[in-house]
């Protein structure tokens, strides 16, 4: 047999970081999920603790526990300093439950549907191009008929509006509004956000009824009730309420194209000349090569709704075509941006 001369091996042009990267996060990322199921944050918010005393404290074994803590430090949440774990400021500020910026409930909501992003799901919902959440089927039908799954998707959802509902009011300028319509609004957090950030505008969250109930007890929370109301409605098939600002968070994502151009369409008849819509989503580039965020955006909601996630430009299209114009594209915060037009 001829020997192969180590001069004939082709070399690849990069190394396999990205290769190793893929089970990597499979195996890494959910280190993050079962470090919060585990009350390891919460149990690190009352002060650092060494590795013995973070077994004994949860009931775990070194070894699992190391594995854990080591991948929540390595990615920002947790620091190491003289054998001792203590949370990072990212930790503090979204995975305590007192923080007003809790992200923990969104969380929660994956844990409790991780059959949803297991790989044989995932397949599933790529081969059959249908949602998996709930056993497959519409999973806001599913909300309809279901009261209290709608609540518990509602308050998950609204662990992470908070901090993004803080954010896009200081891209646009208001003032010239009066009534934001927040459309699919649940747990009415960019109602809130939005009416406490400019005095003047007053808000209306229309959605189904359980979600509407929720929204109110928010409302009621934040002590706004005078500035920011509920009103039930099914979007596909109710008249929107009189107002001048259209406000879709985190809903386009949700409906492939032409039930985006119906809601974008829908908005442009009922809003009075000088109304505006703004959709505040996170979206692909223009040439959609990336980011990934979107891209796995895109691949939770194969396991969740009939939706996808969109370009800038592909929604600015929409707005064009419906007959908005001075359409803009902005970034908002962290992955998420608004696109915005004005009916003339």
């Amino acid at each position: 047999m001829t020997r192969i001369s180590y001069e004939n091996i082709s070399q690849p042009r990069s190394d396999d970081r990205r290769l190793w990267d893929v089970p990597f996060a499979v195996y890494g990322y959910p280190a993050l999920l079962l470090a919060h199921r585990l009350k390891v944050f919460a149990l690190l918010g009352k002060g650092a603790r060494t590795l013995p005393e973070i077994c004994e404290a949860l009931d775990l074994k070194p070894r699992p526990a190391e594995a854990i803590l080591t991948a929540a430090t390595a990615l920002g949440f947790l620091s190491l300093v003289d054998t001792r774990y203590s949370l990072a400021a990212l930790a503090e500020d979204y995975l305590l439950e007192k923080s007003p910026s809790y992200f923990g409930f969104f969380w929660d909501m994956m844990i409790d549907n991780s059959e949803v992003f297991s790989y044989t799901s995932l397949e599933r919902a790529v081969l059959t191009n249908s949602p998996q959440a709930y056993g497959g089927g519409d999973i806001y039908k599913s909300h309809e008929e279901q009261a209290e799954l709608a609540r518990r998707f509602t308050r998950g959802m609204h662990s992470m509006s908070m901090t993004l509902a803080s954010a896009w009011p200081n891209v646009l300028d208001l003032t010239h509004h009066q009534l934001m319509l927040d459309i699919g609004g649940g747990s009415g957090a960019h109602s809130i956000v939005a009416a406490l950030k400019s005095p003047n505008l007053d808000a209306i969250v229309l959605d189904l009824e359980p979600i509407c109930q929720v929204a109110q007890e928010f409302i009621n929370q934040h002590g706004v009730q005078d500035h920011v109301t509920t009103h039930v409605a099914d979007m596909w098939n109710d008249l929107f309420p009189a107002a001048d600002l259209h406000f879709y968070s985190n809903i386009y994502h949700d409906w492939p194209p032409e039930r985006c151009r119906f809601l974008t369409e829908k908005s442009f008849r009922s809003l009075e000349p000088g109304g505006r819509i703004i959709i505040h989503d996170i979206l692909y580039n223009d040439e959609k090569t990336g980011p990934f965020a979107a891209a796995a955006y895109s691949m939770l909601m194969l396991g969740w709704t009939e939706g996808e996630s969109y370009s800038g430009a592909e929604l600015a299209a929409m707005l064009k075509d419906a007959g908005f114009h001075d359409i803009q594209v902005y970034p908002a915060f962290g992955y998420f941006s608004v696109v915005t037009g004005v009916k003339p």
